[in-house]
């Protein structure tokens, strides 16, 4: 890769616009697919894609690397992609697009708060008092009225269930930080993918609705909308977005994923027609002053 100025800026915030698409395609796909089966889904398409790539790229899953290394991007993927992705689906389904982008908000401050512990990054008080911010705005749509044919307690079901996906996550690709680093983005990336593969395949397994969640591997009428979902979001998203972590520093890259919470409220609205309400705008406003916050400290 060329020595590119702020590139991993550059992937941060393509990874948002891309996610931000992909996010209102989940959301669509959802009434047709459950948590679990979408998930298994958009993953094994990933997986037919990733390996396709590694291919004409002349890669091997297989590298002299550390076992150690291979562990954390396992345990990455798992953490990431097999949990993470199934409990945000799920969540997706309670709370829409704009809402749930509006929690993921809170993915920068437990990024820096995993990097603090775990990778030694800074961490300020100007970190701080921004991750307040952002968990202010959070908080702030909890009184927000919920979408058609969602209680209020599904909402709140909803927002806890988006906020434990966005830990997940976090938690996950900070691990995969220092791999990163040192290891090529497309191996990286696979290995990641596969090990969360892998733990999908075994709870369609044990799942009471494995023969439904198999299914869908089957061209459906459903695929129209969930193909370029998995298209976009597993495969386009997860590079780019793997990308910006590997080119900057996990918490500046965590910073700049977040104008998806941004790019997805006008999408949402034209699309799934989910109202720009003040509650919706005043929470992402005090969350990206929490963001500003942290990047200018």
């Amino acid at each position: 890769m060329p020595d590119i100025p702020h590139l991993g800026e550059y992937f941060s915030v393509l990874a948002a616009l891309v996610w931000a698409f992909s996010v209102v395609l989940f959301r669509m796909s959802g009434k047709a697919l459950a948590p679990l089966a979408l998930n298994f889904f958009k993953n094994i398409v990933a997986t037919v894609l990733i390996a396709v790539t590694m291919l004409f790229l002349g890669q091997s899953l297989f590298r002299a690397a550390p076992l150690l290394d291979y562990v954390l991007l396992a345990l990455s993927g798992i953490l990431g992609i097999a949990i993470a992705d199934t409990i945000f689906f799920t969540s997706l389904n309670l709370v829409g697009a704009g809402l749930s982008q509006i929690v993921s908000l809170a993915y920068s401050p437990f990024v820096i708060l995993f990097t603090f512990a775990f990778l030694g990054e800074r961490l300020s008080l100007g970190d701080v008092a921004g991750a307040l911010l952002i968990f202010a705005g959070i908080f702030l749509t909890a009184a927000h009225v919920p979408p058609p044919g969602v209680t209020k307690a599904g909402l709140r079901k909803g927002l806890a269930l988006s906020t434990l996906s966005v830990a997940l996550m976090a938690a996950g690709i900070t691990l995969a930080k220092p791999v990163l680093n040192r290891s090529p983005l497309m191996w990286s990336t696979a290995v990641r993918l596969y090990s969360g593969v892998a733990v999908l395949v075994i709870l369609c397994l044990v799942s009471p609705r494995r023969r439904y969640v198999w299914k869908t591997l089957r061209p459906a009428a459903s695929w129209k909308i969930a193909l370029p979902a998995a298209v976009l979001g597993a495969y386009v998203a997860m590079i780019v977005w793997i990308a910006g972590m590997k080119y900057t520093q996990a918490s500046t890259a965590s910073i700049l994923n977040q104008t998806s919470a941004i790019f997805v409220l006008p999408i949402a609205a034209l699309v799934l027609k989910e109202p720009i309400t003040p509650r919706k705008l005043a929470a992402v406003g005090i969350a990206i002053a929490g963001i500003v916050l942290v990047t200018l400290t």
